[in-house]
Parts: C-alpha cells; structure tokens; sequence
C-alpha cells in the first residue's frame, strides 16, 4: 500500500541553531587570539604606567618643541642617565616652589658654556646647531657669561630664549644657575597631546659626546596596536562565520530546487 514515508531530514545545524559558528579550530584560534591580545593590550598600558609619567606643560618657555598647554609623556630616568640635548622635568625650589619644572639640558658637568659665538650657543668652545629654537631667533637674546658647570649639576635652558626663566635667570644664584642631576624626576620622550609624537634628539650636541637613547614608548604603543587587532580580530570571527554559514545554507538551498 505505498503510504507516505514517515522519514524526516535533521536540519544541517543539529536542530537547536545555537551551536557556535564556525569549525572547532577556528573557534579556538579566535579564542586564543582574544587572549593574547589582552595580553598585550593591557601589558603595554601596565608597562607605560610603570615607566612614564604625564606633565601639562604651563608655560610657553619650551616652544616650539613643547607649547603652552601640551601634555607630554616623560620616562621615569636617574639624574645621572641625562644627556646634552635631553628635556627634562626636575624640581629645584629655588627655581619654583612646589611645581615642576621642564628644560632643556644644554650643558653637564665639567662643561663650559658661553653665549654667544657668531650668534650660536658655545659648549666647551664648540659652537651648538640649535635646530629647535623658533626659527629665526638668537641663541640668546643678550648673552651671558662663561659659566663652568660644577660636576653633579646641569645648566639648563628653554626653547623660547626670550620669555624663559631658565639657568640664565638663576646666574646669581648659589648654585649659578646650575641644577643638581638628582632635581630630575624624568626625561620628556614625546608629546602626548596633541599628537606631536616623539621628540628628536637634537644633533647638534653629538660633537660633544653621545646623546641619550629614546625610551620604549614606540614599542610599547606596538603593543598596546597588536592587542587590540588581536582582540577585534578574535571576536570577529565568530559573527563572520555565521554569516558565511548562512551564505552558504541559502546557497545549497537555491542548487537544491
């Protein structure tokens, strides 16, 4: 008696529709992928925290390298790992009372430093290419005398030469205007915001000896960059597979007609 056939054909999905899309190894791969990129992400913030600080900068005395109002990143360094050329954050109260400080270091000690020579800023009698003073502008407005570093101390000045109170403001100072290398609580790598990027050691300073290395800040943005594609890209796994299995169902379905 040729009646209808009781048999059924099971959805392709296993009925319930809820499995979780994707092959079993793609699933894993994504769920690693999201690990490690928190991983990253959140260690190369621990890494920045540990090793830099943030200062806003109050004054105009560092322009253009660093403007009124800039937020900069400054790495946590011993007064005895600064160099020619660094800026630096220090804290000496007889510059300012309870604030901090950011300078350029133009002279360590044993140094000689003098202005002005053919107009340029003289160290050990070596004329200094200052390429980030504001362009054309003085090394010094009305220069200052040979001043000779004592040994532990910096001479520091700013970048904006006519408003800056900086170690030729303190010449009468006990100390001359010099800065002791433990005053310095960080060195500025970059600035933050707005978005100027890292600050370039200047050069000019290279006739008198080697400059200072910048810090791990680019490493550190890498991988903080690498986290979160890893953890975009590990959580878009599971809504492209979907989709591409619904692509795919709808496909089959249309052959099958």
């Amino acid at each position: 008696m040729g009646g209808e056939s009781a048999t059924r054909t099971a959805p392709r999905g296993g009925g319930t529709g809820r499995a979780p899309a994707g092959s079993k190894t793609g699933q894993r791969l994504s769920g690693l992928a999201v690990a490690l990129g928190l991983v990253l992400f959140l260690g190369g913030f621990a890494w920045a925290a540990l090793v830099y600080r943030p200062y806003t900068v109050p004054t105009s005395s560092m322009a253009p390298t660093i403007k009124i109002g800039d937020r900069v990143l400054a790495q946590r360094v011993d007064g005895s790992e600064v160099r020619r050329g660094d800026v630096v954050v220090f804290e000496d109260k007889t510059w300012v009372t309870g604030s901090s400080v950011v300078k350029r270091v133009v002279a360590v000690g044993g140094d000689t430093v003098a202005c002005c020579t053919d107009g340029k800023l003289t160290v050990n009698g070596k004329k200094i290419d200052e390429s980030y003073l504001p362009e054309g502008s003085l090394a010094e407005l009305t220069g200052f005398p040979t001043v000779k570093v004592p040994e532990g101390r910096l001479f520091l000045l700013g970048d904006e030469r006519r408003g800056s109170l900086d170690s030729t403001a303190h010449l009468t100072d006990a100390a001359g205007g010099t800065v002791a290398r433990g005053a310095v609580k960080a060195r500025v790598d970059a600035v933050a915001w707005p978005m100027n990027g890292m600050i370039a050691r200047p050069d000019g300073f290279k006739v008198l000896g080697a400059l200072s290395q910048p810090g791990p800040l680019p490493t550190m943005i890498a991988l903080v960059i690498a986290g979160a594609v890893l953890v975009l890209g590990g959580a878009a796994y599971g809504p492209v597979a979907k989709l591409a299995g619904r692509s795919r169902a709808r496909t089959e379905s249309a052959g099958a007609r």
